[in-house]
């Protein structure tokens, strides 16, 4: 049966299982979720895509999934990103390899737009982007995207995912929709975790098969609540996560080239080492019987250490091996180190009947770069093996007032408008001499002069800018009658790189029945260019038909690539339409929701441009607009929650996505070829859809998941070069006995039946090897992985 079809009808077998007690649910109200179930019960108040106060996630115009901490959690990954993915149908996470820092801070896309087109909130405060560019051939090419594992799940009560166009709602970036992290709130209790996992799976690539047993990773996790004075709370959360390198690298052909040893090098692809450590706090007091004072903080350092593509990968390179102490060549490890503060403090209470809340953000991301096992070849004996390649920051300033009250007119208007300031900051800081030029005297002639794997920023490359804005919204929601709801919202954006912008949105429902509403919105939005994509430059070494080129990446207003067709970025722009209905009998909802996305001045990077006038550069890039797109799909999520005597409670959920983004105008070739063209079009699922059956009898619990995924298209420079992953179904279960208070163990393997995607074909990889699978998988390429949790509750 096509995936389509089998969307269309994803609620049929729920809504059978719904009439088994139609009778007596249909006059009871909606059961509401046990604080321990992983689905939501669709009586969830949701705080996101709306501003009127008590509104549910079934009641609202826009479509919001409500995820709760515990179906983040009950899983093997302890990744954010990750676990969201798994529950959510309209998530994608890749997980590229050999990529640079790509590695190290993977991007998360909602309905296959680019990860810099949602906006992520902490407790409805944006936060911060993080430093580092995707510059590399992946999914989300030339995004600066928030790092969605900086927030460890421990420290979350539950997260909401609008699926909307929001930017009159929230400005920039909420083009694709909205992600809202809500911490959790807690003033007693606590909750303490050891996860230990590992893989064991058979590897089969294009030239080799074998078994991999180990690779393993460790989290430890926890939280406490505290009381602060009578009604306060002080939220603690901690998590410190080791996990080891993965390897699902091909092996190198008859022909590839060897060092002084006559054996090919061996590649490594796969996640990267990794060391974590994350503590956040939230808090609250009350300031009297009408005010209240509240505020976060997040903190997080990642090191991490992934390896580039093995030296030698061409022929040229082996005359220099000797030279630098690598007879037998080398594999080049680049190591991130990834900083990353979040923090917000606000107060919150009443003004003439107005609820007022006021707020001041702050965050900053620092990404440091060293590349460890390298050498620079025009440095010849006298070449260091390790190399501080620099570091790029990014800060934010944000500062925000909301106002809201509620008039009855108009059956019951809600009033909401606001202001909002930022500023935003950018930084690149130069690395040491030896991993971006050649020495003063001595150089090798001929020979590359940057550190191999990863180049590091020279002082051309360092740069300081900022820019400031501030924006203006109004928002109104009136419930006509009890069965017409309508709103609109505006928002007017002035930056000061760029100039003003105003955006818009009309939503409504409407309620046939008690169980069957019909809902839909109109739209505008858009995403101010990031500091990065206007202000990031560097030198790279990158892959090209198996050789290696030194590119350089230049600023969009750079006169040195105006002659290339580079100009200054504008805003991204587009319009959003959705329309959908909400079912909902007793124990059983469902949502379906249609979309239809337009992009216009999208912002991308171009290709790679042969140039002859740049000292030292083969080829030059840099951001340009000109793209236009279309983004169209539906959404179903169907859930049904069933009450036994004796066996328990049975959460049953089905959740499908069908995606179709199509490029309808591009630059020329020469700027955006054919492999960008198809990574923005199907470099992500057209179809996913997951079937999760969960079950919970006291403190006993069990979960198993199955997810579809259509097939995604690694693209290359001609057809030729096409890889594809395949269509596939994971597979995932978990048997576990939690008390509320006391112990809690877990059991539980991701990917059960040790399912690839298909393998990359040995025609395409270099003599070397290294690429096993495609990278733009959705749902890696480890294997099965076996994991359990032990902890205790209190």
């Amino acid at each position: 049966m096509h995936i389509r079809s089998i969307l269309l009808g994803a609620s049929a077998p729920l809504a059978l299982l719904a009439t088994i007690d139609t009778a007596q649910a249909q006059d009871a109200a909606p059961a509401v979720a046990a604080a321990d179930s992983t689905a939501d019960s669709g009586e969830d108040i949701v705080v996101t895509g709306t501003r009127v106060a008590g509104r549910s996630r079934l009641e609202t115009a826009s479509p919001v999934d409500v995820l709760s901490s515990n179906s983040l959690r009950q899983q093997g990954t302890t990744e954010l990103a990750q676990a969201l993915a798994n529950v959510a149908p309209s998530i994608s996470f890749a997980r590229p390899a050999a990529t640079d820092a790509t590695d190290a801070i993977r991007p998360a896309t909602l309905r296959g737009l680019s990860p810099d087109q949602t906006l992520v909130l902490i407790n409805g405060v944006r936060t911060n982007a993080s430093a580092s560019l995707n510059v590399n051939g992946t999914v989300g090419r030339g995004a600066a995207a928030v790092d969605l594992n900086t927030v460890p799940t421990v420290a979350l009560d539950r997260i909401e995912v609008l699926r909307d166009g929001a930017s009159a709602q929230y400005g920039s970036d909420a083009i694709a929709g909205v992600i809202n992290l809500r911490l959790r709130e807690a003033r007693g209790g606590g909750a303490a975790s050891v996860t230990y996992g590992f893989y064991d799976t058979e590897v089969e690539t294009a030239r080799a098969r074998r078994n991999v047993k180990g690779e393993s990773t460790v989290t430890v996790a926890g939280w406490q609540g505290v009381g602060l004075g009578q009604d306060g709370f002080l939220t603690l959360s901690g998590e410190y996560v080791q996990r080891n390198p993965t390897n699902r690298a091909d092996a190198p052909a008859a022909n590839a080239p060897t060092g002084a040893s006559g054996v090919a090098l061996q590649g490594r692809f796969g996640d990267p080492e990794v060391e974590q450590y994350t503590l956040f706090a939230n808090a609250g007091v009350p300031l009297g019987d009408v005010w209240r004072l509240y505020g976060w903080g997040g903190v997080q350092q990642r090191d991490t250490a992934s390896a580039a593509f093995p030296r030698p990968n061409n022929a040229g390179a082996v005359q220099y091996l000797a030279a630098v102490g690598y007879p037998n060549g080398f594999l080049p490890l680049i190591d991130t180190r990834s900083q990353n503060v979040t923090s917000a403090v606000g107060v919150k209470g009443e003004i003439g009947g107005w609820g007022v809340d006021l707020t001041v953000g702050y965050g900053r991301n620092k990404v440091r770069f060293r590349t460890e096992n390298s050498a620079n070849f025009s440095y010849g004996a006298a070449s260091p093996k390790s190399f501080y390649d620099g570091a790029v920051i990014y800060d934010q300033w944000t500062a925000g007032l909301d106002v809201s009250k509620r008039y009855d007119v108009l059956g019951s208007l809600n009033v909401a408008w606001g202001l909002e300031g930022r500023r935003e900051g950018y930084e690149i800081q130069p690395g040491e001499p030896a991993s971006y030029s050649a020495p003063a005297t001595g150089a090798v002639a001929g020979a590359p002069s940057i550190a191999q794997g990863f180049a590091g920023f020279s002082p051309l490359n360092q740069i300081k800018r900022s820019r400031r804005s501030g924006s203006a919204y109004l928002d109104l929601e009136a419930q006509l009658t009890d069965a017409f709801l309508i709103g609109v919202a505006a928002r007017g954006e002035s930056y000061s790189d760029f100039g003003e912008i105003a955006t818009g949105k009309v939503s409504a429902r409407y309620d046939l029945t008690r169980g069957i509403a019909l809902r839909g919105t109109v739209s505008t939005g858009f995403r101010a260019p990031s500091l990065q994509q206007q202000y990031f430059t560097s030198i790279s070494s990158v892959l090209v038909g198996g050789n290696i080129i030194e590119t350089g990446t230049f600023p969009s207003n750079d006169p040195r690539v105006a002659n290339l067709g580079a100009r200054a970025l504008r805003p991204e722009k587009s319009t959003n339409f959705s329309a959908g209905t909400v079912l909902r009998f007793g124990g059983f909802d469902v949502t379906v929701d249609g979309y239809l996305i337009r992009l216009r001045d999208q912002i991308a990077l171009s290709e790679n441009i042969p140039v002859t006038t740049l000292p030292n550069i083969s080829a030059a890039r840099f951001f340009i607009n000109g793209l236009r797109s279309t983004t169209k799909g539906i959404d179903v999520v169907a859930h049904y929650r069933l009450p036994t005597q004796g066996a328990g409670t049975f959460d049953l959920t089905v959740a499908g996505n069908v995606n179709d983004v199509s490029l309808t105008t591009r630059p020329s070739t020469a700027l955006f070829g054919r492999n960008r063209v198809l990574t923005l079009e199907e470099g992500t699922p057209r179809e996913k859809v997951a079937g999760t059956i969960d079950w919970s009898d006291g403190a006993l619990g069990a979960t198993l998941r199955a997810t579809y995924y259509g097939d995604v298209t690694q693209p290359g420079t001609t057809a030729a070069g096409d890889a594809h992953t395949g269509r596939h179904t994971i597979t995932d279960a978990e048997l576990r006995y939690r008390a509320t208070r006391g112990a809690e163990v877990a059991l539980g393997v991701n990917n059960l039946f040790d399912i690839y995607p298909d393998r990359y074909p040995g025609t395409l990889n270099a003599p070397s090897g290294v690429v096993g699978f495609p990278y733009y998988s959705p749902f890696g390429f480890n294997g099965r992985y076996i994991y359990a949790r032990a902890g205790l509750n209190w």
